[in-house]
């Protein structure tokens, strides 16, 4: 495709979503700050017990490796109930939750994610007595996903 027919394009797309009123999806960090008050309530969120491992500098936004680490004995008196990811700039600020039992052994996840361009990357542990704990990374995405032009 060229140059004038991308433009020709993005300006149609652009046109008619100004007519229906729709906005372009993406999230924003208040958004992700909302999203995570959703799951946290007003508990407090303290830094530490939570490893979050991203690459700091990826290529390509398309799959980005996550995984998430958390310090628990996993015991029925003291386990992660879940691991929440979530990031500011993609079109949603929730990328997954995951539930955990005393079951599991051990509390790690690991996945895939498309990130849409260079931003923070949060992961929130919630703890069986109800405390969250997180880790942040900031990700330098030099192709960036969710946007890309699909031929």
């Amino acid at each position: 495709m060229t140059g004038i027919d991308e433009t020709r394009r993005g300006l149609l797309i652009g046109a008619g979503l100004l007519v229906l009123g729709i906005k372009p999806a993406r999230a924003t960090p208040e958004a992700m700050k909302d999203a995570i008050r959703t799951v946290i309530g007003d508990a407090p969120l303290r830094e530490g017990k939570v490893t979050l491992d991203v690459p700091p500098l990826v290529e390509n936004g398309n799959t980005v490796p996550v995984t998430v680490a958390v310090e628990s004995p996993m015991t029925d008196a003291d386990y992660v109930r879940a691991i929440h990811v979530f990031n500011e700039k993609n079109p949603q600020p929730f990328v997954i939750t995951v539930r955990l039992t005393p079951r599991n052994g051990r509390a790690r996840i690991a996945t895939r994610m498309k990130l849409a361009d260079t931003q923070t990357v949060i992961a929130v542990a919630e703890m069986s007595d109800g405390s969250f704990w997180k880790a942040s990374a900031e990700v330098i995405v030099t192709i960036a996903a969710c946007i890309e032009d699909i031929n």
